[in-house]
């Protein structure tokens, strides 16, 4: 996977926007003009604040169904979608939760969208909506009749979620990669707005072997430049919402608050880097 053709930089700052409840949902509020209006603000604060792409799911319809969607929730979230791509130039991702990645890959064909991420790709993990069992046959096989230029970005031991069996977390990284085919790989915490150890992102990334590796929750300005160290990007929403509460719309000043915090420690990873390649040569010489 490309992160530079894709989002035009090596290390994507990949943004979330949370859609509001979608119909069929315990909490639809039975207004779709308002969703889109709140996804479109969304979008626009996290463009405004400099990120590198955005994810759309449907993130406040829990409790989630662990198998597909209904068809209800395919069509607003399309809807919704092609509206914030004639809004933003930003690349786009989708996210159906729980683990749909059928759709998210039938959204994404339609639209031009250009990734999804799945939950589980393979292995089972038992989670808050029973047993999910990986299903990348079935999504490999989907994109391949679909015609579509869509990346598939999986999570490893996903959170909210206990896998069955004990797997290790080498294992579970390149199996996700080499027999799941998935594009790049997303690590998080335990849950949402939990990061992922740094000690666990290298164990992710050396397992890799070059296949981009995401922090997938838990991001913040406090934290990034630490986290960045193992990784090649990273998704955030959590940190980005005003006072930092799941329930608050995005402020676009904590989007560029955490766009120069991680920038910034990109540039000085790199420095250092350089630094250290430059004494070798002359050790050498």
């Amino acid at each position: 996977m490309d992160l530079t053709q894709i989002f035009k930089t090596p290390n994507p700052i990949i943004g979330v926007v949370h859609l509001m409840p979608l119909p069929t949902s315990p909490r639809w509020g039975g207004n779709l003009n308002a969703v889109i209006e709140r996804a479109e603000r969304e979008a626009t604060a996290l463009a405004s604040g400099g990120v590198d792409g955005i994810i759309i799911e449907n993130f406040f319809d829990a409790p989630f169904t662990a198998g597909q969607v209904d068809p209800a929730v395919v069509s607003a979230m399309t809807l919704i979608v092609q509206r914030v791509m004639n809004l933003v130039t930003l690349p786009i991702g989708i996210n159906v939760l729980r683990n749909d990645a059928l759709s998210g890959l039938a959204i994404a064909s339609c639209v031009g969208a250009k990734f999804i991420r799945v939950n589980v790709l393979t292995g089972v993990m038992a989670t808050d909506q029973g047993l999910i069992e990986g299903q990348a046959h079935q999504v490999l096989r989907y994109r391949r009749e679909l015609g579509a230029d869509v990346k598939i970005l999986a999570d490893v031991l996903v959170k909210h979620a206990r896998p069955l069996g004990s797997p290790n977390l080498t294992t579970a990284v390149q199996e996700t990669i080499e027999r799941g085919l998935a594009d790049g790989i997303i690590l998080s915490g335990w849950a949402t707005g939990s990061p992922p150890t740094l000690e666990d992102l290298e164990l992710a990334r050396a397992a890799a072997r070059g296949t981009p590796v995401f922090i997938g929750s838990g991001a913040s300005w406090e934290n990034i430049s630490t986290l960045m160290q193992a990784a090649d990007g990273a998704i955030v929403c959590s940190s980005l919402k005003r006072h930092g509460k799941i329930d608050e719309p995005i402020d676009p000043i904590r989007v560029g608050q955490f766009v120069e915090a991680t920038r910034r420690s990109i540039a000085s990873s790199s420095s250092v880097a350089a630094q250290r390649s430059s004494v070798k040569l002359h050790s050498r010489s």
